[in-house]
């Protein structure tokens, strides 16, 4: 029997249409519809559009929920281009899959299986069951934990801004961290500069970035087990301990390297405890958040170095932030001591880790380290005549592609085309690693050649 045209239809489908490939189609599609509202002449202050090329990179930092700009967001764009921003963060930060989901049940759609498997793979699960249930949950408990930090930044925002601008820019600011997006609407490119003084904005905002950026699962685990670490599953035992390890590890760099410098934290209007508080936010909006209190073109090379270390590691899977992830970083510092200590296998915690998870975290890493070297190598070239710093280039290169959204340099600064290189990035930062992991993952798992072994010959390495 010859297969039907629906059968052959279907196989192309599943041959072709891959949940990544799916995803990264998806993200494509809402850029592109970003792009074509914040064109509109609506969407700008002065009445006029603000170019293609301008709206398409805002609509592509908004989806990636990366955070640099080319035009500042509270000065250009009105209420109308601020909400498109806005609902542009939310989805990116919940990701496609879910957002779409959720349009579908409000619509009385039904979730076919394939749609099930997407989601699967968008929400980092092993499981198919419960998925809707799960992603109703997710967002839900996103949009809570949104409106308990607009809650409290409306304590700071109404009382400055009234009523109506201050419970907008609590409800947008709350969004945008959680979101680990970076955006902010208060003009002239100086993000959270104002609030360096203030213990409540930057403690609000730093404690949305590091929910939004340990992932759902983790998120779900802690409210279910509480302080109980003995119960946590072993991804969220990593993503605990790696998590607090750099928060404390760069908030003690940053007040090492910056205590003295009169630029960022050596400003004599600084206290001791407000040094300590700015230092601890630097930290954590460097784990892809992009809001900054501290002048990020004054930084001490030092701490800029310090600063594209976090960044590329990045925030957790499953999560609302970029980076090669904080677990991907943990299996190859197990690895790495697995090897030291002679051992064949790798483990952690009274667990041992599949040898296809400690290949794919490694291909990430390699993948992602020559992405950022390109990207840095074309910044370098676009930019020769501005004669700008390596180290600022390396920095945005590495802001751009873990969705970070600092910039050492001004984004707004650098040539058109280096914008335009940007753009790519920024996408494969957010979509690439994703879609790696599970193109690398089916591969594994799928390839029939894995089940033929060659001969072994030793080589000299090292």
């Amino acid at each position: 029997m010859f297969p039907s045209h629906s059968e052959k239809r279907g196989s192309f489908f599943q041959r072709t249409i891959r949940p990544e490939r799916v995803m990264a189609l998806g993200f494509l599609c809402v850029i592109l519809i970003g792009t074509i509202l914040l064109a509109l002449p609506i969407a700008s202050i002065n009445g006029r559009s603000v170019g293609v090329h301008d709206a398409m990179f805002t609509a592509t930092s908004a989806v990636c929920v990366t955070g640099l700009v080319v035009l500042d967001t509270g000065d250009t764009y009105t209420l109308f281009g601020k909400l498109v921003i806005m609902v542009l963060i939310q989805i990116g930060g919940l990701g496609f899959m879910i957002f779409a989901t959720l349009v579908m049940i409000a619509l009385g759609r039904r979730i076919s299986l394939r749609n099930r498997v997407l989601i699967r793979e968008s929400m980092n699960m092993t499981s198919l069951g419960g998925l809707v249930r799960l992603s109703k949950w997710f967002s839900m408990l996103a949009l809570l934990i949104e409106l308990g930090g607009a809650l409290l930044l409306s304590l700071r925002f109404v009382p400055r801004f009234g009523w109506r601008d201050g419970l907008w820019y609590s409800v947008f600011h709350a969004v945008s961290a959680f979101c680990n997006a970076g955006f902010d609407l208060f003009g002239g490119f100086q993000s959270l500069a104002q609030f360096q003084h203030d213990p409540v904005v930057m403690l609000t905002i730093a404690a949305l970035i590091i929910c939004g950026g340990l992932g759902f699962s983790v998120i779900n685990e802690f409210l279910h087990f509480g302080f109980l670490f003995h119960k946590f599953s072993l991804h969220t035992k990593l993503v605990l301990v790696i998590t607090a390890s750099l928060l404390l590890l760069g908030m003690v760099a940053i007040l090492t390297l910056e205590w003295d410098n009169p630029a960022t934290l050596g400003d004599p209007s600084l206290g001791a405890g407000e040094r300590i508080i700015n230092a601890f936010f630097q930290s954590t909006t460097f784990r892809t958040a992009g809001f900054a209190t501290l002048n990020q073109t004054m930084l001490t090379d030092s701490s800029k170095l310090i600063g594209v270390i976090l960044m590329f590691i990045g925030a957790s899977p499953a999560s609302t932030g970029g980076g090669v992830k904080t677990t991907t970083l943990g299996v190859v510092l197990l690895l790495v001591l697995s090897v030291t200590r002679g051992r064949d296998t790798v483990g952690v915690f009274g667990k041992r880790l599949p040898p296809n998870t400690v290949k794919r975290a490694l291909t990430i890493v390699v993948i992602s380290l020559g992405i950022v070297l390109i990207c840095t190598s074309l910044l370098s070239i676009s930019e020769r005549r501005a004669n700008r710093d390596m180290l600022d280039l390396v920095f945005e290169a590495t802001s751009a592609f873990a969705t970070v959204g600092l910039s050492a340099t001004g984004t707004q600064t650098l040539n058109p085309l280096s914008q335009m290189l940007l753009v790519p990035i920024m996408y494969f930062g957010r979509v690439g690693p994703l879609t790696m992991a599970f193109a690398l993952a089916s591969r594994m798992e799928n390839n029939p050649k894995n089940r033929i072994h060659f001969p072994e010959e030793k080589i000299m390495i090292g």
